[in-house]
């Protein structure tokens, strides 16, 4: 058994179970940088770790896995705009430099608004991040203690350099007095995956992104099991709400597709904060509320005749016995937040 807490437990908390809301594969977006001679800004939002290929050159130089600026010589310091996957409250950051050796940016500092005004310049800017050292070749921690929701970002780095990747941890801002159907666990409403039996292929954080999967590597995949039982895994929805319509799309997985899957739900919103091995152990247990059903190869699967449950904040996802989904959907209405 896999818990999000116990995933590399020498990072901080908020990076373990926060959703990274600048995530190119969530919709985050470049908005403008001051320069981007060496290397765009659009990399430095990508998913996947930076890499350095030691003989990639471009017309510019040296190709980097990340945002990287020419030398200044006007005393002056580089700075780019971003805009969130979503609006939402940060938890904090961070500012990894990987394979930015001898060009890494030596400090940075970031801003947040609301809402862009007319030019950059006109936009009310709150700092969040205040001044911080960076060094070579190395993922920065830091915490951020606003508690407003935000949804564009000005990253400031002094004087100038590169930024391989910038992860910025939150909770996405979720308005839960609509009457309205929503994806009830997707990762821009707020779902969190918890725990899992196993996840050797993939991007199991991918289950619950926007879109269809672009290939096999774009999904939650387990191993081949070769002992007795199935693969799980326990989610948190965005907000407490009924469940009435569940998606299951095996989108790209052919050979490997499970055979069957099934799920559980449980209103736990009394449980308390974080994760532990009561609630993975509890999820066993949990009433059914998508039975054992057949699936197939690279389709999507809805399924509209769920057991009247009532209001949800927990799912415990099945699949039998082993294999690989690409996206999961939990359509429903929200009926307010977990507790």
């Amino acid at each position: 058994m896999t818990t999000i807490e116990n995933i590399r437990a020498d990072i901080p908390l908020f990076a373990r179970t926060g959703i990274n809301l600048a995530s190119a594969g969530l919709g985050a977006q470049a908005v403008s940088a001051s320069n981007e001679f060496f290397a765009p800004l659009e990399r430095m939002l990508q998913d996947n770790a930076p890499v350095f290929i030691p003989d990639k050159f471009d017309d510019n130089g040296k190709w980097m896995d990340g945002w990287e600026t020419q030398r200044r010589r006007d005393g002056g310091h580089d700075h780019a705009v971003i805009k969130l996957a979503a609006p939402g409250r940060i938890l904090g950051f961070n500012l990894d430099t990987s394979h930015f050796t001898g060009n890494y940016a030596p400090a940075c500092k970031i801003e947040a608004a609301h809402e862009l005004g007319a030019t950059e310049e006109d936009t009310n800017w709150v700092q969040i991040l205040p001044h911080k050292a960076l060094s070579a070749s190395a993922e920065h921690y830091f915490s951020c203690d606003s508690f407003e929701s935000w949804q564009y970002l000005r990253l400031h780095i002094y004087p100038d350099g590169g930024i391989a990747r910038l992860r910025v941890y939150g909770v996405p801002e979720l308005d839960d007095s609509s009457d309205g159907e929503i994806d009830l666990v997707a990762a821009l409403n707020g779902g969190r995956i918890l725990a899992f039996s196993d996840a050797h292929y993939g991007d199991y954080m991918r289950l619950l992104a926007p879109g269809r999967g672009i290939n096999m590597g774009d999904g939650w995949e387990t191993r081949r099991r070769r002992e007795p039982g199935y693969d799980w895994m326990v989610l948190a929805l965005g907000a407490r709400g009924v469940i009435e319509k569940a998606l299951v799309d095996t989108c790209h997985f052919k050979g490997n597709y499970p055979d069957r899957c099934s799920i559980q739900v449980a209103d736990m919103r009394n449980f308390g904060d974080g994760l532990t091995d009561a609630l993975v152990t509890d999820s066993m247990f949990w009433k059914t509320l998508l039975p054992e059903t057949r699936l197939q190869a690279d389709h999507e699967h809805l399924f509209t005749e769920l057991a009247d449950f009532g209001p949800a904040t927990h799912v415990r996802f099945n699949m039998f016995p082993d294999g690989g989904v690409s996206r999961l959907r939990l359509f429903g209405r929200p009926v307010g937040r977990p507790d």
